[in-house]
């Protein structure tokens, strides 16, 4: 592995802490459940790149590039999935106060 594939994985690694930090930060499920898939695409993202960077094959670089287009696909409808059913099922968007703003 050369020194790009190392510095995608930390920077996907920090973008992983971050995100997490974020994540408590924010007030309603809604927030935060859209900062989680967010979070989830990007790092998964980048830890996918770098090794495809790090792939002795064509072969393993290709199935990578495959697995981030099935993931940049899932992830965001998944998650608009799970918004959804929260807001059908009558959960409130401000959380802290009972839903009453």
């Amino acid at each position: 592995m050369n020194y790009v594939t190392y510095f995608i994985l930390i920077l996907s690694w920090l973008f992983l802490i971050f995100g997490m930090i974020a994540i408590f930060k924010l007030k309603n499920v809604y927030t935060r459940i859209l900062t989680a898939a967010t979070i989830d695409t990007v790092a998964s993202f980048l830890m996918l790149f770098a090794l495809m960077f790090a792939a002795a094959q064509y072969a393993y670089g290709i199935r990578l590039f495959v697995l981030i287009i099935f993931l940049m696909i899932t992830n965001p409808i998944s998650s608009h999935v799970n918004i959804r059913s929260a807001y059908l099922i009558g959960v409130p968007i401000h959380e802290m106060d009972g839903g009453k703003k």
